[in-house]
């Protein structure tokens, strides 16, 4: 008797801790996603953000008239830092590129002042472009706005191409991760049908017989989303030895992540529960046997 009772205390150990690393490797891999999607936010972020506007500036501005412009294009919404390049750096600049000074061989410099402007994130879609270019062109003392339009076009079809393919892999993993923990909860269940069986013949109401098999699946869930927090620890401490990804994860995303986690952990382990209970609690004795 006491080696059955030990036997069967075992099994159910087993098939517990099975169900609870199951789910836990699934909440690691919806983690991830999720690291991958603010990673990729993040970069295509840095990216619209260091694309530079090159406004052009007439040839006779003061450096009072300069000055002054420059404080109105910084408090426009749109504009994340501007910076001033005089007609000399402009030259210096091209000088380093082509390894001779352009002035020597044209008699003259021709190269304009301008001030380089890095625009926010959500004004780098082309209808956004096309209206800051309008504002911008309005200021006077401009000659005229350079920026690689192409360029920008490609980054923002990238980027949306790849942001979709993302949202798809995680509607997706969520899908399967729903399945994969309702299949686990549904096994550990089934092996408690008679047991439910036996609460309604005694008279037991649905809420009575549901509750302890929640609270049971809000710690396995709790549980495995620690589990798979902990996996993912282990994975960005040897990422971060190989990249420079701590800008990006900042403390605060990290914080969204682990939390939900655990609540996508608690939520799709109880609704697994509620559903496969609830077919136990319409299903007549004799179907017991032949499920």
């Amino acid at each position: 008797m006491a080696a059955t009772n030990k036997k069967n205390t075992i099994s159910f150990f087993n098939s517990h801790l099975i169900s609870v690393v199951s789910i836990s490797l699934v909440l690691f891999l919806l983690g991830l996603i999720l690291i991958i999607g603010f990673i990729g936010n993040e970069l295509s972020r840095y990216v619209k953000e260091n694309i530079t506007l090159s406004v052009v500036l007439d040839e006779d501005l003061t450096g009072a008239q300069i000055r002054q412009l420059r404080e109105q294009l910084e408090k426009q919404p749109f504009v994340k830092s501007t910076e001033y390049i005089s007609k000399e750096q402009a030259s210096l600049e091209m000088q380093r590129e082509l390894g001779e000074d352009p002035t020597t061989f044209l008699g003259f410099n021709p190269f304009h002042a301008s001030v380089e402007i890095k625009l926010k994130s959500e004004y780098t879609d082309p209808d956004s472009l096309a209206l800051v270019e309008k504002r911008i062109a309005s200021k006077a003392n401009i000659s005229s706005i350079k920026y690689p339009k192409d360029m920008m076009r490609m980054v923002n079809q990238n980027i949306r191409r790849i942001s979709f393919v993302l949202m798809i892999l995680f509607i997706l993993l969520i899908v399967i991760s729903f399945v994969l923990i309702s299949n686990t909860v549904k096994l550990l269940i089934y092996s408690k049908r008679f047991i439910i069986y036996t609460m309604r013949l005694v008279g037991a109401n649905a809420s009575f017989i549901r509750r302890p098999f929640l609270r049971h699946n809000v710690l396995c869930g709790l549980i495995a989303g620690f589990l798979a927090i902990i996996m993912l620890m282990i994975s960005l401490f040897y990422l971060r030895q190989e990249l420079n990804i701590d800008d990006i994860l900042s403390r605060d995303i990290m914080l969204l992540v682990y939390l939900t986690i655990l609540v996508a952990g608690v939520l799709l382990s109880v609704i697994a529960a509620y559903f496969a209970v609830n077919r136990y609690l319409r299903m007549a004795r004799g179907k017991l046997y032949y499920v």
